[in-house]
Protein backbone atom coordinates (compact mmCIF):
# COMPACT_ATOMS: atom_id res chain seq x y z
CA UNK A 1 0.00 0.00 0.00
CA UNK A 2 0.96 3.36 -1.09
CA UNK A 3 0.93 5.71 2.32
CA UNK A 4 0.53 9.14 -0.01
CA UNK A 5 -3.08 9.77 -0.77
CA UNK A 6 -2.16 11.55 -3.81
CA UNK A 7 -1.59 8.59 -5.67
CA UNK A 8 -4.25 7.17 -4.89
CA UNK A 9 -6.34 8.67 -8.41
CA UNK A 10 -3.21 6.90 -10.34
CA UNK A 11 -3.21 3.29 -8.34
CA UNK A 12 -7.44 3.41 -8.89
CA UNK A 13 -7.49 4.01 -12.61
CA UNK A 14 -4.56 1.28 -13.24
CA UNK A 15 -6.61 -0.97 -11.16
CA UNK A 16 -10.05 0.08 -13.58
CA UNK A 17 -7.47 -0.69 -16.45
CA UNK A 18 -6.13 -4.01 -15.28
CA UNK A 19 -9.92 -5.32 -14.41
CA UNK A 20 -10.90 -4.19 -17.80
CA UNK A 21 -7.66 -6.47 -19.38
CA UNK A 22 -5.06 -3.71 -20.20
CA UNK A 23 -1.09 -3.85 -18.19
CA UNK A 24 -0.22 -0.44 -18.34
CA UNK A 25 3.40 0.57 -20.16
CA UNK A 26 5.23 3.64 -19.13
CA UNK A 27 8.54 4.71 -20.58
CA UNK A 28 10.92 7.65 -18.64
CA UNK A 29 12.68 9.39 -21.30
CA UNK A 30 15.56 12.59 -19.44
CA UNK A 31 16.45 14.83 -21.37
CA UNK A 32 19.68 17.22 -22.02
CA UNK A 33 22.60 14.79 -20.58
CA UNK A 34 26.02 15.76 -21.91
CA UNK A 35 27.92 15.07 -18.96
CA UNK A 36 28.45 13.23 -15.53
CA UNK A 37 27.01 15.46 -12.60
CA UNK A 38 25.73 14.61 -9.24
CA UNK A 39 22.12 15.24 -10.52
CA UNK A 40 22.67 12.94 -13.07
CA UNK A 41 24.00 10.51 -10.47
CA UNK A 42 20.72 10.79 -8.32
CA UNK A 43 19.07 10.00 -11.03
CA UNK A 44 20.71 6.92 -11.86
CA UNK A 45 20.93 5.31 -8.71
CA UNK A 46 17.02 6.29 -8.30
CA UNK A 47 15.97 4.46 -11.83
CA UNK A 48 17.91 1.26 -10.78
CA UNK A 49 16.76 0.79 -7.26
CA UNK A 50 13.44 0.60 -8.60
CA UNK A 51 14.31 -1.18 -11.69
CA UNK A 52 13.00 1.58 -14.07
CA UNK A 53 14.60 1.70 -17.64
CA UNK A 54 15.37 5.03 -18.45
CA UNK A 55 16.34 6.94 -21.88
CA UNK A 56 18.52 9.44 -21.91
CA UNK A 57 18.55 11.93 -24.80
CA UNK A 58 22.24 12.88 -25.37
CA UNK A 59 23.02 16.23 -26.95
CA UNK A 60 26.07 14.95 -29.45
CA UNK A 61 27.74 18.58 -29.71
CA UNK A 62 28.25 19.01 -26.16
CA UNK A 63 29.18 15.41 -24.97
CA UNK A 64 32.34 13.26 -25.20
CA UNK A 65 33.68 10.55 -23.65
CA UNK A 66 33.56 10.94 -19.84
CA UNK A 67 30.06 10.87 -20.28
CA UNK A 68 29.97 7.23 -22.01
CA UNK A 69 32.69 6.05 -19.56
CA UNK A 70 30.40 6.83 -16.91
CA UNK A 71 27.39 5.27 -18.29
CA UNK A 72 29.25 1.93 -19.24
CA UNK A 73 27.59 -0.17 -16.65
CA UNK A 74 24.09 1.37 -16.05
CA UNK A 75 22.50 -1.51 -17.48
CA UNK A 76 19.13 0.02 -17.32
CA UNK A 77 20.13 2.92 -19.41
CA UNK A 78 19.69 3.74 -23.29
CA UNK A 79 20.94 6.79 -25.38
CA UNK A 80 19.10 8.61 -28.07
CA UNK A 81 20.02 11.11 -29.86
CA UNK A 82 18.87 15.03 -28.55
CA UNK A 83 19.25 16.79 -31.89
CA UNK A 84 22.62 18.40 -32.59
CA UNK A 85 23.54 21.16 -30.20
CA UNK A 86 20.44 22.43 -28.89
CA UNK A 87 20.76 25.82 -30.15
CA UNK A 88 17.85 27.88 -31.13
CA UNK A 89 17.94 28.80 -34.78
CA UNK A 90 14.31 30.43 -34.16
CA UNK A 91 13.40 34.37 -34.26
CA UNK A 92 12.80 36.05 -31.34
CA UNK A 93 8.63 36.07 -32.20
CA UNK A 94 8.65 31.98 -32.79
CA UNK A 95 9.23 29.45 -30.32
CA UNK A 96 12.73 28.17 -30.31
CA UNK A 97 13.39 25.17 -32.11
CA UNK A 98 16.70 23.60 -33.51
CA UNK A 99 15.33 21.26 -36.29
CA UNK A 100 12.52 23.53 -37.74
CA UNK A 101 12.19 25.14 -41.25
CA UNK A 102 14.89 28.62 -40.65
CA UNK A 103 17.90 26.94 -42.15
CA UNK A 104 18.34 24.97 -44.72
CA UNK A 105 17.99 21.07 -44.74
CA UNK A 106 20.59 19.65 -46.05
CA UNK A 107 22.42 21.12 -43.33
CA UNK A 108 20.01 19.83 -40.50
CA UNK A 109 20.02 16.22 -42.14
CA UNK A 110 24.19 16.65 -41.92
CA UNK A 111 24.24 16.93 -38.48
CA UNK A 112 21.40 14.80 -37.17
CA UNK A 113 22.93 12.33 -39.57
CA UNK A 114 26.32 13.51 -37.39
CA UNK A 115 24.78 12.91 -34.25
CA UNK A 116 23.67 9.78 -35.25
CA UNK A 117 26.93 7.99 -35.73
CA UNK A 118 28.79 10.03 -33.09
CA UNK A 119 26.56 8.20 -30.34
CA UNK A 120 26.17 5.31 -32.40
CA UNK A 121 29.92 4.44 -32.00
CA UNK A 122 30.07 5.76 -27.71
CA UNK A 123 27.29 3.41 -27.08
CA UNK A 124 27.40 0.89 -29.26
CA UNK A 125 25.29 -1.37 -26.58
CA UNK A 126 23.17 1.24 -25.34
CA UNK A 127 22.11 3.13 -28.45
CA UNK A 128 18.70 3.11 -29.87
CA UNK A 129 17.86 4.95 -33.23
CA UNK A 130 15.41 7.59 -31.82
CA UNK A 131 15.41 11.57 -32.10
CA UNK A 132 14.40 13.72 -29.85
CA UNK A 133 13.78 17.31 -31.10
CA UNK A 134 15.05 20.08 -28.91
CA UNK A 135 12.20 21.67 -27.35
CA UNK A 136 10.33 18.73 -28.78
CA UNK A 137 9.49 20.61 -32.33
CA UNK A 138 11.11 19.31 -35.50
CA UNK A 139 9.52 20.80 -39.31
CA UNK A 140 7.84 18.48 -41.48
CA UNK A 141 10.54 18.12 -43.71
CA UNK A 142 13.21 17.13 -41.26
CA UNK A 143 10.49 14.64 -40.16
CA UNK A 144 10.38 13.20 -44.19
CA UNK A 145 14.33 12.52 -43.84
CA UNK A 146 14.61 10.57 -40.59
CA UNK A 147 14.33 7.07 -42.09
CA UNK A 148 16.36 8.03 -44.70
CA UNK A 149 19.58 8.78 -42.18
CA UNK A 150 18.79 5.46 -40.12
CA UNK A 151 16.50 6.61 -37.58
CA UNK A 152 13.79 4.23 -36.78
CA UNK A 153 11.57 6.75 -34.30
CA UNK A 154 10.60 10.41 -33.46
CA UNK A 155 9.45 11.06 -30.04
CA UNK A 156 8.24 14.84 -28.87
CA UNK A 157 5.24 15.81 -26.61
CA UNK A 158 1.57 14.84 -26.79
CA UNK A 159 -0.43 12.27 -28.11
CA UNK A 160 1.34 10.81 -31.16
CA UNK A 161 0.15 12.33 -34.62
CA UNK A 162 0.71 10.45 -37.67
CA UNK A 163 3.77 10.55 -39.15
CA UNK A 164 6.19 8.99 -41.83
CA UNK A 165 8.00 7.49 -38.82
CA UNK A 166 7.28 5.57 -35.73
CA UNK A 167 6.25 7.94 -33.02
CA UNK A 168 6.94 7.41 -29.81
CA UNK A 169 6.38 10.60 -27.48
CA UNK A 170 6.14 11.47 -23.94
CA UNK A 171 2.76 13.28 -22.34
CA UNK A 172 3.60 14.30 -19.31
CA UNK A 173 6.06 16.57 -18.19
CA UNK A 174 7.66 16.41 -14.31
CA UNK A 175 8.69 19.97 -14.50
CA UNK A 176 6.69 23.52 -14.54
CA UNK A 177 8.65 25.45 -17.44
CA UNK A 178 6.17 28.38 -16.88
CA UNK A 179 6.28 28.74 -13.43
CA UNK A 180 8.62 27.93 -10.52
CA UNK A 181 10.73 25.77 -13.42
CA UNK A 182 11.07 23.11 -10.66
CA UNK A 183 8.45 20.01 -10.46
CA UNK A 184 4.65 20.21 -10.54
CA UNK A 185 1.98 19.77 -7.72
CA UNK A 186 1.74 16.01 -7.52
CA UNK A 187 -2.01 16.35 -7.89
CA UNK A 188 -1.32 17.89 -11.46
CA UNK A 189 1.29 15.37 -12.09
CA UNK A 190 -0.96 12.25 -11.34
CA UNK A 191 -4.30 14.18 -12.87
CA UNK A 192 -1.75 13.98 -16.30
CA UNK A 193 -1.00 10.57 -15.87
CA UNK A 194 -4.36 9.57 -15.32
CA UNK A 195 -5.85 11.71 -18.35
CA UNK A 196 -2.69 10.13 -20.70
CA UNK A 197 -3.61 6.39 -19.67
CA UNK A 198 -7.11 7.39 -21.22
CA UNK A 199 -5.75 9.00 -24.18
CA UNK A 200 -3.49 7.06 -25.34
CA UNK A 201 -2.65 2.98 -26.04
CA UNK A 202 0.61 3.55 -26.24
CA UNK A 203 3.61 3.44 -24.07
CA UNK A 204 2.80 6.55 -21.39
CA UNK A 205 5.99 8.99 -21.79
CA UNK A 206 7.11 10.86 -18.36
CA UNK A 207 9.66 13.35 -19.37
CA UNK A 208 11.97 14.60 -16.72
CA UNK A 209 15.29 16.78 -16.78
CA UNK A 210 17.92 15.38 -14.00
CA UNK A 211 19.68 18.92 -14.62
CA UNK A 212 16.78 21.18 -13.45
CA UNK A 213 15.12 18.84 -10.91
CA UNK A 214 14.37 21.06 -7.45
CA UNK A 215 13.66 17.99 -4.56
CA UNK A 216 9.69 18.49 -5.03
CA UNK A 217 10.67 16.71 -8.78
CA UNK A 218 13.02 14.31 -7.04
CA UNK A 219 9.98 13.46 -4.41
CA UNK A 220 7.35 13.32 -6.87
CA UNK A 221 9.86 10.45 -8.87
CA UNK A 222 10.21 8.46 -6.22
CA UNK A 223 7.03 8.52 -5.12
CA UNK A 224 5.72 7.19 -8.50
CA UNK A 225 8.15 4.93 -8.63
CA UNK A 226 7.28 3.72 -5.42
CA UNK A 227 3.53 3.35 -6.69
CA UNK A 228 4.08 2.12 -10.02
CA UNK A 229 7.52 -0.39 -10.20
CA UNK A 230 6.36 -3.65 -8.64
CA UNK A 231 2.65 -2.52 -9.16
CA UNK A 232 0.90 -5.84 -11.48
CA UNK A 233 -1.35 -3.11 -13.29
CA UNK A 234 1.62 -1.69 -15.11
CA UNK A 235 5.15 -1.77 -16.02
CA UNK A 236 8.29 0.50 -16.97
CA UNK A 237 9.51 -0.74 -20.50
CA UNK A 238 13.13 -0.06 -21.66
CA UNK A 239 13.02 2.16 -25.22
CA UNK A 240 13.58 -0.17 -26.98
CA UNK A 241 11.08 -2.46 -26.09
CA UNK A 242 8.32 0.49 -26.69
CA UNK A 243 10.07 1.33 -30.00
Amino acid sequence: MIDNAEMQPLLDELARQRDSGRIVQFWLRDDDAVEPTEALGRFNTMTREFKVPACLAVIPANTGKELSTYLNNEAHISIAVHGWAHENHAPDNEKKQELGAHRGLSDIVAELSNGFDQLKTRYPDKFTPLLVPPWNRIADSVVNELSNIGYEALSTFGVEKSAPIRMLNTHVDLIDWKGNRGGRSAQALVADLVKAINETSTPIGFLTHHLVHDEAAWQFMERLFKATADNPACRWVSVKDAI
